[in-house]
Parts: structure tokens; C-alpha cells; sequence
């Protein structure tokens, strides 16, 4: 095996990162590029050689690190997620090992809150159908149809964490009646806790998905909890898009089951249903809660800080659980 003279901690990363986060990998790491392997021969072929020598790996929030890549690296110390969300990653399969995760929580928190509602204001006063109504030169034949009353509604959030209480301290402003579900009442909040989403659904006129991914929570929003919120509800997700059952969701929206949704994750990205882009009653966004410049930046230097912190020797600034 040839003589590597170049001794800066060798990362692979497996998603698509920022050029600057690129950028700074590179200056500082031997960097091996696992999103070009499709096409890239000569890279699959780096992988192999450098794989007993990779001591990171560098993730997003949609990478998948399972089990059997972490078998084929039998140097990684560190896995670090540029997201807050790791449910790609096997966590536990790492933790055996003794290898830490990181992510990059609280950064995003007022992002991901911020277009939570966004969303909520833009389905409920149908502000991307009133674009196009006056784009259209709709408005000169008549006025728009009414939308639906935000302030002073009642709002149910899945998930209380740092983003999901962010979400409602921006719906306290709105003076709607706060309700959330979670998997233990949380006694530090004044709000009204529900044992489940179904029970939170028929209880709220919007309800807003914010909790993590994974096998967990997968389908949680079902067609038993669409059937629940009505009508009249409408249902707004920032979390995952496995967090919904999506069929059920096209089916719903489709029979009028709920009023509406406004999605900005869905279960196949960046393909969409096209059920879901042909109706009316419905709000898409690109995944982009965290989207915006001085957030994304934040994230990408606390994953860079991160991985500085575990090559010194330093305490990681922000591990995740088992």
C-alpha cells in the first residue's frame, strides 16, 4: 500500500454539502466524495483504497449512514449531521462502536418555526392562489373567494421540542389556542396536552407536524388522524415527509377529507406526486425551513466546529442521544 504523506484526518462525505462547507472540508481534511461515486469510477475506487483510513463521516439530514457503511469503515471516530435531523443515520449501530453523532439543533429553530407558520398563513388566506388569481387577470371578473381566519384559531402541534415550542410562541402572537401531542405531557408548558395525534386532531383547526423522523414516527399522520382534524382543517408538515402517510394524505386533500395542506417534505425528495402539484387545496415548498443564507451558514460552521472539536481532543458541542 503506498505511503500516504498527507496527514490531515481523511472525511467522507455522503451528501450534497454547501461549496463553502466544501470548501473548508477540504482546507482542513483529505475529503472523499461518496455523492460523485454514480458517476465517478476513479472515486469509487479512491473510496475503497481510503476506507480503512476514513476517521469521519460528513451527513445532511437525508443521508443515509447505515449499519453496513459503518462495517466498512473500521477507522471512523465521528459521524456529523449538517441538519437536526439524523434519522438516516444508524445511530445505535454508531453507539455500539462508540462512535458519536453530531447534529446542528437551536441554529435552525427560529427558521423552521418561522416558515412552519409562513405555510400556516399561506394555506389558510391562500396566498399562493391569490398570485395567480391576480396574475391570471382573474380579479376584474370578481373578487376572490373568502379564505379561512388565522388569529384566534385553535392550532395542534405534533412534537414539542425546541422547534415545535417555537411554533407556538409565534402562534401565541396570532392569539390561537395552543394544543400539542407528545410521547409525555410536558409539565413546564401551559399548554393543552393530547395523548395522541388523533385525539389532537379533532380538537384544532390546523395541525403541524414538527416532529423527528424515523421508523418511529413513520405514517404517524394517518388517515385515522386526517379523518380526525376534518373538513375543515388543514394540515401543515415541517418535519419529515415519512411523518405522513402520504397516500392517505393524497386522498384526503382529493376527497375533502381535510380543507388543506401546506407540505415542505415529502416522502421521495425532490420527486413530488404529481397528485399533490395538480391541487388547488394545497401549498408545496422545496424543503427549505432551514433555507435561508445566515442559517444555513450557522449550520454548516457548527459542523465544521464539531469535527475540529473531536480531532483536538475537545468535548463535541453538540452530540445526540442513542
Amino acid at each position: 500500500m503506498p505511503i500516504d504523506k498527507d496527514e490531515r484526518p481523511q472525511v467522507l462525505v455522503v451528501a450534497a454539502l454547501m461549496p463553502w462547507v466544501m470548501a473548508q472540508l477540504r482546507k482542513h481534511y483529505q475529503v472523499h466524495d461518496r455523492t460523485h461515486f454514480a458517476t465517478d469510477p476513479a472515486s469509487v475506487a479512491a473510496f475503497e483504497e481510503a476506507a480503512p483510513r476514513i476517521r469521519a463521516i460528513a451527513a445532511n439530514g437525508e443521508a443515509k449512514v447505515p449499519r453496513a457503511l459503518l462495517d466498512r469503515l473500521p477507522a471512523v471516530e465521528v459521524v456529523t449531521v449538517f441538519g437536526v435531523g439524523y434519522d438516516g443515520v444508524d445511530v445505535p449501530a454508531a453507539h455500539e462502536r462508540g462512535i458519536p453523532v453530531t447534529n446542528t439543533p437551536d441554529v435552525l429553530t427560529d427558521d423552521v418555526a418561522d416558515l412552519g407558520i409562513a405555510l400556516l398563513l399561506a394555506i389558510a388566506r391562500r396566498v399562493p392562489q391569490a398570485d395567480r388569481f391576480v396574475r391570471e387577470g382573474k380579479w376584474p371578473q370578481g373578487p376572490m373567494p373568502l379564505t379561512r381566519k388565522v388569529s384566534g384559531a385553535r392550532i395542534g402541534i405534533v412534537g414539542m421540542g425546541r422547534i415545535g415550542q417555537a411554533i407556538a410562541r409565534r402562534a401565541e402572537a396570532f392569539g390561537m389556542q395552543i394544543s400539542y401531542t407528545t410521547r409525555t405531557p410536558r409539565a413546564d408548558l401551559p399548554y393543552r396536552y393530547s395523548p395522541d395525534a388523533a385525539t389532537l386532531a379533532a380538537e384544532v383547526d390546523f395541525l403541524v407536524a414538527i416532529t423527528p423522523g424515523g421508523d418511529a414516527t413513520r405514517g404517524l399522520i394517518s388517515a385515522q388522524v386526517l379523518q380526525a382534524l376534518g373538513p375543515d382543517g388543514f394540515f401543515v408538515n415541517v418535519a419529515r415527509g415519512s411523518v405522513a402517510d402520504q397516500p392517505a394524505l393524497i386522498a384526503a386533500l382529493r376527497d375533502g377529507v381535510i380543507a388543506g395542506a401546506a407540505l415542505d417534505v415529502f416522502v421521495d425528495e425532490p420527486n413530488v406526486p404529481p397528485e399533490l402539484m395538480a391541487m388547488d387545496n394545497v401549498v408545496l415548498s422545496p424543503h427549505m425551513a432551514s433555507g435561508t443564507r445566515q442559517t444555513r451558514e450557522a449550520m454548516g460552521q457548527l459542523m465544521l466546529d464539531n469535527l475540529a472539536a473531536h480531532f483536538a481532543g475537545r468535548p463535541l458541542l453538540t452530540p445526540v442521544g442513542g
